[in-house]
């Protein structure tokens, strides 16, 4: 294994190697460096331009300048060097301090998108495979094709029009007309339909419950003021939480294991009792801390699965911990709206939370929960932006890999043993049906560090692949473009190699051999 690791790093290394000089190449000849000051009529020009001369080093043939960025792009991979070098950009900024900022941007813009992406999207694959040719493998069928062929420039400007500009109206005057309700309501109606399964009686009753309790929740919460006040509470959270625990129990060990979902039902009423128990506390909260406590709620929940026990303690505590784990979350997110109207009437908000540009609100004074707010606000339209276009993808692969392996003779096999259907899918289907999706998300991540360009430029996020595209145009900038390059060269190799050691990991007939 560690042979094998080592020959793959090798030969990319190589390849990054002759991929970075070529760029390098192109970059320096695509244009003039001093061409804006050529035609400048700066009456100190000449000092300009020999400034910028030494700034980028332009006396050196670019082959030979190559090599003398590549001396310093290597001392920001070798181990304990401590030191990066990647040059300065036109602007005299050093390229390390750009490439961290843009990098920053672009790591918080796609990794919540990203991961909602696989999740989401390898989800609703693997259902829509199980009940295959339903109205619900037509309906996702019919939407991701949809999303997939929107121009994702076209569709962040109605995200902006409708999500942003649209929504911040409503929350002026938070009122819902009669025409409002009910087409939400059929909306809603029509989505419990396209889930269930039954015949027309059954789905019709589901359809007339969905759209009245959607439409009474509206009016709800409209009375409550719950659009500028919201929150959950502690019965919410206690339903809520019962909810999960069925569901991961279901998920995890099967409802029939008592054990597990005693262990995961558990869980609701310490969640409540943390409720209580943090709320006096969380205002002194900061990042660390809520790692901390999601730390402590997943050992806590193996603790409560291991003293229930069961015929298998494993997945009792499998099941307590994830139930807890997200239990917490709704905690954490109680918190977060106990805090919007702080944040809602802060004077650099001004009544319209939800932003349509940019990473954060400049000059926004408050704790970090306010500063989490608005950072949420600031991502919360790109995340769907890229959520919808990504899914197309997850979704199809999922499907189509799940569909064969329902088909192999050792998933008859395993039902002619008479395993629980849920055992089938989860542990023999679902595990085998990742294989091919690897390659697939371990390139994915790596494409997106490097920067979505379009939307980035749309939502005004100085990311990544900002930070390449401008600095291609309208004058080249040959060492911001190869600390683009290097960041997402490096990513690349690094999680083409990841893929293939989860193939190893997932497939046990797959074994890497050096």
């Amino acid at each position: 294994m560690v042979t094998y690791i080592v020959r793959r790093l090798f030969t990319a290394v190589l390849i990054l190697f002759g991929a970075s000089f070529l760029v390098y190449q192109l970059t320096a000849l695509a244009g003039d460096p001093l061409q804006d000051l050529r035609e400048s009529n700066a009456a100190n020009k000449d000092d300009l331009i020999r400034a910028r001369i030494a700034l980028l080093d332009l006396d050196t043939p670019p082959v030979l300048r190559y090599f003398k960025w590549l001396g310093g792009a290597v001392q920001c991979v070798v181990p304990f060097v401590a030191r990066c070098d990647l040059g300065s950009s036109m602007n005299g900024e050093a390229v390390v301090t750009t490439l961290s900022r843009a990098a920053g941007q672009t790591i918080l813009l796609v990794t919540a998108a990203t991961v909602l992406a696989i999740i989401v999207g390898i989800g609703l694959g693997i259902i829509t495979a199980l009940r295959q040719y339903s109205s619900l493998d037509y309906s996702v069928t019919f939407m991701a094709f949809l999303f997939f062929s929107l121009p994702i420039f076209w569709l962040a400007v109605l995200l902006k029009e409708f999500g942003a500009i649209g929504f911040n109206n409503f929350l002026a005057n938070p009122h819902f007309s009669p025409p409002t309700l009910i087409t939400t309501g059929v909306v809603m109606g029509l989505v419990v339909v396209v889930f269930m399964s039954g015949n027309w009686k059954k789905r019709t009753l589901g359809f007339i419950i969905a759209a009245v309790l959607t439409i009474g929740l509206l009016l709800a919460m409209e009375a409550t003021g719950w659009f500028t006040n919201p929150g959950l509470g502690p019965i919410i959270i206690l339903i809520s939480g019962v909810a999960i625990a069925y569901l991961i129990t279901q998920l995890t060990a099967g409802i029939r294991n008592r054990r597990a979902l005693y262990s995961a039902i558990i869980m609701a009423p310490l969640g409540v009792i943390s409720y209580y128990v943090l709320n006096p506390f969380f205002g002194s909260f900061g990042l660390w801390q809520i790692v901390g406590l999601a730390v402590v709620t997943v050992l806590v929940g193996c603790l409560v699965g291991w003293l229930m026990g069961g015929y298998d303690r494993g997945q009792s505590m499998r099941s307590a911990a994830l139930s807890g784990f997200l239990i917490a979350g709704l905690v954490v997110l109680d918190r977060f709206m106990i805090e919007w109207p702080n944040y809602f009437s802060n004077p650099r908000i001004k009544g319209r939370p939800i932003a349509t540009f940019g990473s954060s609100t400049p000059n926004l004074q408050g704790d970090w929960w306010i500063q989490s707010l608005d950072t949420f606000t600031h991502l919360l339209l790109p995340t769907i932006a890229l959520l919808l276009i990504s899914l197309a993808s997850y979704s199809r692969y999922s499907r189509a890999s799940m569909l064969e392996i329902m088909e192999q003779d050792y998933i008859r096999t395993a039902r002619a043993k008479g395993l629980p259907e849920r055992t089938v899918v989860m542990r023999h289907a679902f595990r085998n049906a990742l294989i091919p999706l690897a390659t697939l998300v371990a390139f994915d991540i790596g494409a997106l560090i490097g920067g979505a360009v379009i939307t980035e430029r749309v939502f005004a996020f100085t990311g990544m692949g900002n930070l390449f595209v401008t600095s291609l145009s309208p004058i080249p900038d040959p060492n911001p473009v190869m600390g683009v390059f290097l960041v997402t060269g490096l990513l690349a190799m690094v999680f083409n190699l990841l893929a293939d050691l989860v193939y190893s990991v997932l497939d046990p007939r797959v074994r890497v051999k050096s």
